[in-house]
């Protein structure tokens, strides 16, 4: 029987909890260092069920805090791996607070992982087919948040980030 062939879905993670008192500021919103937590727990458990290996987190990309999270909260954190590539997997995640019933998305974030040996070496991980619309735009954005990525770190040089130069030509 051949191998299923992995989807961001196998890789879903989601995690709800409420804040609390001890987690807030001064005006009764979730610490943001609190989100990035939670967001970053969220995050290494998708990047370890897709590569089902030791995970690390490698970078931070983006974080968007759109909206406060006020005390009492019921906030859900979805996750799921949008592109693996060799080693490292670049996870998308999105923060929801419940407003009596209505869910709200308050926040964003991207983060890359790498799977890692016992030795703590990056190791090999399978790559994933993305189904839906938002899956394909987020697969494909990911490569060149990677080109981009890599660019600034002087690690490639701009002739060679193709799908960065397509944006402009």
């Amino acid at each position: 029987m051949p191998a299923k062939r992995k989807t961001p879905k196998d890789s879903l993670t989601i995690l709800t909890d409420t804040v609390l008192p001890g987690e807030t500021n001064a005006i009764n919103n979730l610490f943001g260092g609190e989100l990035l937590a939670r967001m970053d727990r969220a995050a290494a458990i998708s990047a370890k069920r897709h590569s089902k290996q030791f995970v690390v987190t490698s970078s931070v990309n983006n974080v968007s805090f759109g909206m406060p999270i006020p005390l009492g909260s019921t906030v859900t954190i979805e996750a799921k791996v949008s592109r693996a590539f060799n080693s490292s997997m670049e996870v998308y995640i999105d923060v929801w607070i419940d407003n009596d019933g209505e869910k709200i998305k308050a926040n964003e974030a991207i983060y890359t992982f790498v799977a890692v040996n016992k030795n703590g070496r990056p190791i090999k991980i399978d790559k994933i087919f993305p189904e839906t619309k938002i899956e394909k735009q987020r697969y494909e954005a990911a490569l060149r948040r990677k080109q981009l990525s890599l660019v600034l770190a002087g690690k490639l040089s701009v002739d060679k980030a193709t799908e960065l130069k397509a944006l402009f030509y």
